[in-house]
C-alpha cells in the first residue's frame, strides 16, 4: 500500500471518531450557550488541553523547530514565551471575566459602551480568526506536500470538511474534547520525533560521525541557549508587539465563559502554558539540535541569506522524517500533524463564527430570531470561516506571519477598548470607538506599506521597509499602531461624557452599588411559586448554577413590541445589547440577573440566570417576580403566558 493511502485510511479513522464526538454533543444543545460555551460545564483539565492544543498548530511547530535551529534560543519572544506568557496573564485576568455576561467580545464591548463597536469589532475578530485559520491550513499543505506530494487542496480539503462535519455538529463542547484528543496525539508525535531525532542523530551518517548524547547538546554554542542574546530592547518590543494581541484573542476568553468555574478556568489556563511549554519548550528545541547536527548547511546558511533560510528550516523535519520513518509510521506522522492543524482551526472557527452569529445576525440583521434559527446560523457561521480560511490559504504563504499579521491588528485595534473598558471607568464609547479606528487603520496601513515596498522575490521571507527607520517600526509597526491607539482612547474618553450606569454597573462593583434595587417578596406558601418550582430547571457548575425556566405564550410574540412594552411598565428591564437579550437588572452581576430570549418557537420566552450557589433559593424568588412582570406586559398587548400544570407522578 501507497504511504498517502496508508495516510488516507488513518485520516479516515481518526475523522470518524471526531465526528462521533461531534455527534455526541449535538444531542446535548438546547441553547446558543450550549452551542458556543459548553453550557458553562468545562473543568480544569479539559480547559488546560484545549487552550494549549488551540495554540500549538502544525505550522507552528515547524516554524519553531526552524527558528530555533537558524536563530536559537534568542527566537521564543517571537512565539514561544509570548504564547507561554499570554496564558499566565490571562489566569490572572480570570476573576474579571468570568462573570461579565457575555459570549462574544464584542458583546460584552456592546455592554461596556454601545451597539456602536459591535459590529466593527465583530468583524476585525472574524478576519483575525481566519488568518490564524490559514496558518494552521498552511502548515498541514507543507506537511502532505512533502510527505506524500499532495497539492495544498488536499489539505484545505481534509481541514474543511473534518471541521465543518464535527464542529456543527456538536459545537464548542466537541471543540473542547477534540482538543484533548488531538493535544494527546500532537504531544505524542512531538515526544517521539524528539527521541527519534536525537536517536539519529548519536548514531552518525557517513558524512556525519556518531556522537554521545552530551556531546550533541554540546555542539551548539553558548550563545545559541542564551534566550535574551537579541537584547533586552529587542525581547521588550516582540513582548508589547505580540502578548496584547494573544490576551485579548476572543478564542481564550470563550474558553474562560465556558469553564465550571473561576478555579477551573484559572487552573485551565495555567495548565495550558505548561503543556505549551512542554511542546514547545522542550519537545521543540530537543529536536531543534538533532536537526540541527544532522542538516549543518541549514544553520550555516542563515549567515548568508539571513531569515531566507528559514524556508529550509521549517521543512527539515519534514524531510527527515521522510527519509528515515516506515510507511506506517510516516502515516501516523501526518495524522499527528493534521491533529495540530485541525486543533486550532476548530477553535478559530468557532470564535470567529460566533462573532458572525451572534454578533451580527442576530444583533443586526434578526434580533428576535429563533433559537431554532440561531442553531442552524451558528452552523452556517462556522462554515464560514472555515472556507475564508480555505481560500486566503492559496494567497498567504508565510506560517508565522500569518499569525503575526492577525496579531498585530488585533492589538493596535481593540486591545486598549476592550482592557481599558474593563478597569477604567472614565473610559467612553467615543474614546473606544477612535481607540479602535485609530489603531486599526495605523495598524492595515503599516502592513500594507511592509508589503507593497517588498520584491515579490523575497517573499515569504519579508523585507520589512519600516522597521530600518526605528525598533518602533518593527514588527510591521505594531508598537507605534497601539500608541497610536491609546493616546486617541484616552484622550477622547476624557474629552466626553462619562459611561451610564447601565453601562459601567456590570463591570465596577462601587457602580452597580447605585442601582435601585426592587424589594422581592415572595411567600413560599403561594402556590403560583411552587408551581413554578416545579418547571424551573436547576443545574448547579461550579460556583454558580443555572436556572431555566421555559413557557410558551397563549400567541406568537411580536417580540419587539413585547419588549418595548415590558420596559415601559418596568423601566428596569434593559437590552443593553440589542432586544435578543433582555436583563432584569436587579444587581450588578448581570449572569446572576434574570435574563429573557426568544425560545425555539414564536411562542416560546425563555427566562434564565446564573446566581451563585449560595444564592439559588434567592434568585427562584427573582425568577418568580420577573415572571409577573412579563406576563402583565404580555397581558397589556393581548398574550397570556401561565405556568404549566405540574406533571403528574
Amino acid at each position: 500500500m501507497q504511504n498517502y493511502q496508508i495516510f488516507l485510511l488513518l485520516m479516515v479513522i481518526y475523522l470518524l471518531g471526531l465526528i462521533s464526538i461531534g455527534l455526541y454533543f449535538s444531542k446535548k444543545q438546547k441553547s446558543v450557550t450550549d452551542f458556543w460555551l459548553a453550557g458553562r460545564r468545562i473543568g480544569s483539565i479539559a480547559i488546560g488541553f484545549s487552550a494549549a492544543s488551540s495554540w500549538m498548530t502544525a505550522g507552528g511547530i515547524l516554524a519553531v523547530i526552524g527558528l530555533y535551529m537558524v536563530l536559537g534560543m534568542g527566537s521564543i519572544w517571537s512565539f514561544v514565551a509570548p504564547n507561554i506568557l499570554a496564558l499566565l496573564l490571562i489566569a490572572l485576568l480570570v476573576g474579571k471575566i468570568k462573570h461579565l455576561p457575555a459570549i462574544t467580545q464584542p458583546e460584552l464591548l456592546e455592554q461596556r459602551y454601545s451597539g456602536a463597536l459591535r459590529g466593527p469589532v465583530a468583524i476585525i475578530i472574524a478576519i483575525v480568526m481566519i488568518l490564524f485559520a490559514v496558518a494552521d491550513i498552511r502548515g498541514l499543505s507543507l506537511v502532505l506536500e512533502i510527505f506524500f506530494g499532495m497539492p495544498p487542496i488536499y489539505a484545505a480539503a481534509i481541514v474543511a470538511v473534518a471541521i465543518s462535519l464535527y464542529v456543527t455538529l456538536g459545537g464548542f463542547s466537541a471543540v473542547v474534547w477534540t482538543d484533548m484528543v488531538q493535544f494527546v496525539l500532537l504531544s505524542t508525535f512531538a515526544l517521539l520525533m524528539a527521541f527519534i531525532v536525537v536517536n539519529a542523530a548519536t548514531a552518525g551518517t557517513a558524512e556525519i560521525p556518531a556522537i554521545s548524547t552530551t556531546e550533541l547538546f554540546g555542539t551548539v554554542s553558548s550563545d545559541w541557549w542564551n534566550p535574551f542574546i537579541i537584547g533586552i530592547p529587542a525581547v521588550m518590543i516582540f513582548i508589547f508587539a505580540i502578548i496584547p494581541g494573544w490576551v485579548t484573542e476572543q478564542d481564550p476568553w470563550q474558553r474562560i465563559w465556558a469553564s465550571r468555574d473561576e478555579k477551573a478556568a484559572r487552573n485551565g489556563m495555567i495548565m495550558g502554558s505548561f503543556l505549551i511549554f512542554l511542546v514547545f519548550g522542550v519537545a521543540c528545541t530537543i529536536i531543534a539540535v538533532g536537526l540541527s547536527y544532522l542538516y549543518p548547511e541549514i544553520p550555516a546558511s542563515f549567515a548568508e541569506i539571513g531569515m531566507g533560510a528559514m524556508a529550509q528550516a521549517e521543512p527539515a523535519l519534514l524531510f527527515f522524517i521522510v527519509e528515515n520513518l516506515s510507511p506506517l509510521a510516516l502515516g501516523l506522522a501526518g495524522v499527528g500533524l493534521a491533529a495540530a492543524a485541525m486543533s486550532s482551526a476548530d477553535t478559530f472557527a468557532t470564535s470567529g463564527g460566533s462573532c458572525l452569529s451572534r454578533d451580527i445576525y442576530q444583533r443586526f440583521i434578526k434580533q428576535d430570531a429563533t433559537m431554532k434559527e440561531m442553531m442552524a446560523v451558528n452552523r452556517v457561521s462556522v462554515l464560514i470561516i472555515v472556507l475564508a480560511a480555505t481560500f486566503f490559504s492559496f494567497y498567504i504563504k508565510g506560517i508565522i506571519e500569518a499569525i503575526h499579521i492577525a496579531t498585530f491588528i488585533a492589538s493596535a485595534s481593540y486591545f486598549f477598548p476592550l482592557m481599558g473598558g474593563l478597569y477604567w471607568k472614565r473610559a467612553t464609547k467615543e474614546g473606544a470607538m477612535a481607540g479602535l479606528i485609530v489603531g486599526a487603520v495605523a495598524q492595515i496601513s503599516f502592513t500594507i506599506i511592509d508589503y507593497t515596498s517588498t520584491p515579490l522575490q523575497s517573499l515569504p521571507a519579508l523585507v520589512p521597509a519600516l522597521a530600518p527607520i526605528s525598533p518602533l517600526l518593527s514588527n510591521h509597526g505594531v508598537i507605534l499602531g497601539m500608541l497610536l491607539s491609546g493616546v486617541a482612547f484616552v484622550s477622547v474618553s476624557l474629552a466626553t461624557k462619562p459611561s451610564s450606569l447601565v453601562n459601567l454597573a456590570p463591570f465596577f462593583a462601587d457602580e452597580a452599588e447605585k442601582l435601585i434595587k426592587e424589594e422581592i417578596t415572595v411567600q413560599d406558601s403561594d402556590v403560583q411559586y411552587k408551581k413554578l418550582l416545579g418547571s424551573l430547571e436547576k443545574e448547579i457548575t461550579g460556583d454558580r448554577a443555572s436556572l431555566k425556566l421555559n413557557l410558551e405564550a397563549s400567541a406568537t410574540v411580536n417580540w419587539e413590541r413585547f419588549v418595548n412594552e415590558l420596559k415601559s411598565v418596568h423601566p428596569s428591564w434593559v437590552t443593553p445589547t440589542g432586544v435578543n437579550a433582555v436583563y432584569w437588572l436587579t444587581k450588578g452581576d448581570m449572569l446572576a440577573c434574570v435574563s429573557l430570549s426568544r425560545g425555539h418557537t414564536e411562542k416560546e420566552i425563555w427566562f434564565s440566570s446564573e446566581p451563585r450557589t449560595k444564592d439559588v433559593e434567592n434568585a427562584s424568588k427573582e425568577l418568580f417576580t420577573a415572571f409577573k412582570q412579563v406576563a402583565e406586559a404580555l397581558d397589556n398587548i393581548g398574550i397570556m403566558l401561565t405556568l404549566p400544570k405540574p406533571q403528574e407522578a
